[in-house]
């Protein structure tokens, strides 16, 4: 038998050193007037040049996709010794303040102002808007605006990057567009709106247009369109457009149009599932029926079905499907009043979604498993570099799943993956934006929030890690908050995890009642196989590490409702 990581550890990028001092502040109203415009030069790199943007290293670079509009985006290539800092000088005015925006894609991307405020985000894998202000000194008539990335942590994109005030100098074309004209709401969910104007005129071309809500700027398009997302349910907004042309000149403000968004629908998938990990093949396995009998659990998370070769589904890849110790543990369990959901994956072992040849042979895997035991729902748990981090795989996991749920009504489908401590990683936003792309209708989105780097507040970390998921599912899916928390799952670690971290009992309980109280879909953790007591006997695979009572967490774990 090959050893198995005890908490799945996971690959994740530590807070970076020096960001605590960055200064964050919202975007800035500025009158909408020829003499608050954006001052940058090739704000968008609709040139196809860089120019006059400069870039450390030459690491940056035009390309025609990933753009957040247009046709073109900056890219910088981030090497383990250059961030890729790109920066543009402009004239400006003395104790003037102005905004800094621009959209952004990538690990660890910041905009900022040299000897002043910056801004950055947190491993976006779709482009999020940046939004910083500074105001200039008494004497100060110029500044350097910057994009950078972060040492080794991949390619990042810059796009529609502008600086909203008066310029320091006086450029040929000065006439402003016409207002934008007849803007109007075309349709409206709980968390968006969407709308629509005429285009405007300009003596040179208009460029773009900026959408307000209110006073601040929340969207620049180059259409005639657009749908702000993120809103909250049943509640007002005021939203109005304005034009900009290539010298930052800047129309006045179209007609206003209020709208009130839908009322939240609490919507999911009524799915509810407390459903610890049990695994037959290490640690010790306990008697499921005693465990069942003490704690009043219905459910378990049957760990783990793997690659027996040939894209042949077996219980850890080396246990038969059907016959053995596993289908007696699902039938003890059935017979007792409860149900399983087999979780295919894992952290290491040979697994069906990196080694079946397509997404159909990894469906037929799936479907083999469902029929051996009629499913209600299967687990996918998406780790390590093989399947997590390699997103072609990512999107035949996918598709076999939109699959198997397509040929088996009522089939609910979960995906498992870690996290960071404030939501999901670059690989993990990927997988839910694929997911959204491949319309593969997932049920429950579950994140593992331990092995964070030791030390950590175990309660606070979780539930900062499930509001980052929660924020991504609602921007993703347009979701409300209601109907985000319904699709997603926690699946800790009891005890100790790997890295030394210690969710006691009382913590799990805290997480369980956080959990009840938001309504998610889903609890579990790694492992019942560990929910015994050993003080001091540190992370090993039949007990906890800690003191408890026999079969506490899943005690806990049952009487999460959702």
């Amino acid at each position: 038998m090959r050893t198995r990581p005890l908490g799945r550890p996971w690959r994740r990028f530590l807070a970076l050193a020096g960001t605590a001092g960055l200064a964050l502040a919202g975007a800035v109203a500025l009158p909408g007037t020829a003499q608050a415009a954006n001052v940058l030069t090739n704000p968008g790199f609709e040139s196809g040049a860089v120019s006059p943007w400069s870039c450390t290293g030459n690491l940056g670079s035009v390309v025609s996709s990933p753009v957040h509009s247009g046709s073109k985006a900056l890219t910088g290539a981030v090497s383990s010794s250059d961030i890729a800092k790109c920066s543009q000088t402009v004239s400006v005015q003395p104790n003037t303040t102005y905004a800094l925006t621009g959209w952004v894609r990538g690990s660890y991307v910041y905009l900022g102002v040299d000897g002043g405020a910056s801004t950055w985000t947190s491993s976006p894998s779709a482009y999020s808007l940046l939004s910083v202000s500074f105001t200039t000194g008494a004497s100060q008539t110029s500044a350097t605006v910057y994009v950078h990335g972060w040492y080794a942590q991949g390619a990042y994109q810059a796009d529609d990057i502008s600086l909203d005030g008066p310029g320091g100098g006086g450029g040929s074309d000065t006439q402003a567009p016409t207002a934008p004209g007849g803007l109007t709401s075309t349709g409206k969910t709980s968390s968006s709106v969407s709308l629509s104007w005429n285009a405007s005129s300009d003596n040179v071309g208009v460029t773009g247009y900026d959408v307000y809500s209110g006073a601040a700027k929340v969207l620049t398009v180059s259409g005639t369109s657009a749908t702000v997302g993120g809103l909250s349910a049943s509640t007002a907004y005021s939203f109005s457009v304005r034009a900009r042309d290539a010298a930052g000149n800047t129309s006045a403000a179209s007609n206003s149009v209020s709208v009130t968004t839908s009322a939240g629908g609490g919507g999911g998938t009524g799915f509810k599932q407390a459903a610890p990990y049990l695994f037959e093949g290490w640690g010790d396995p306990p008697n499921v029926t005693t465990v069942m009998n003490a704690t009043g659990v219905k459910w378990f998370t049957m760990a783990f079905v793997l690659d027996g070769g040939g894209c042949n589904p077996m219980w850890d890849g080396n246990r038969p499907l059907t016959g053995g110790v596993d289908q007696s543990v699902i039938n003890q369990v059935r017979s007792a009043g409860g149900d399983v959901v087999p979780s295919f994956g894992g952290w290491q072992g040979s697994k069906l979604g990196a080694n079946c040849s397509s997404a159909s042979a990894l469906a037929g895997a799936l479907q083999k498993v469902i029929d051996a035991y009629s499913l209600k729902a299967i687990d996918m748990d998406i780790e390590n570099t093989d399947e997590f981090e390699n997103e072609a795989v990512q999107a035949r996991i996918l598709t076999a799943l939109k699959t198997v749920k397509a040929n088996n009504p009522g089939l609910k489908t979960i995906v498992t993956f870690g996290t960071s401590t404030t939501g999901p990683t670059y690989y993990g936003n990927r997988l839910i934006e694929q997911a959204k792309s491949l319309g593969a209708d997932i049920d429950v989105f579950t994140i593992m929030p331990f092995d964070f780097g030791g030390g950590s507040d175990m309660y606070g970390n979780t539930v900062n890690a499930t509001e980052g998921l929660k924020n991504k599912l609602k921007s993703t899916f347009g979701w409300d908050d209601a109907t985000a928390y319904a699709h997603i799952g926690i699946s800790g670690m009891n005890g100790l995890s790997d890295q030394q971290e210690n969710t006691t009992p009382a913590i799990w309980t805290s997480i369980r009642d956080w959990a009840n109280s938001h309504h998610i879909a889903r609890l579990a953790y790694w492992a019942v196989n560990r929910d015994r007591p050993c003080p001091g006997g540190g992370v090993v695979s039949n007990c906890s590490g800690i003191s408890q009572s026999t079969w506490q967490f899943t005690s806990i774990t049952a009487g999460f409702t959702g």
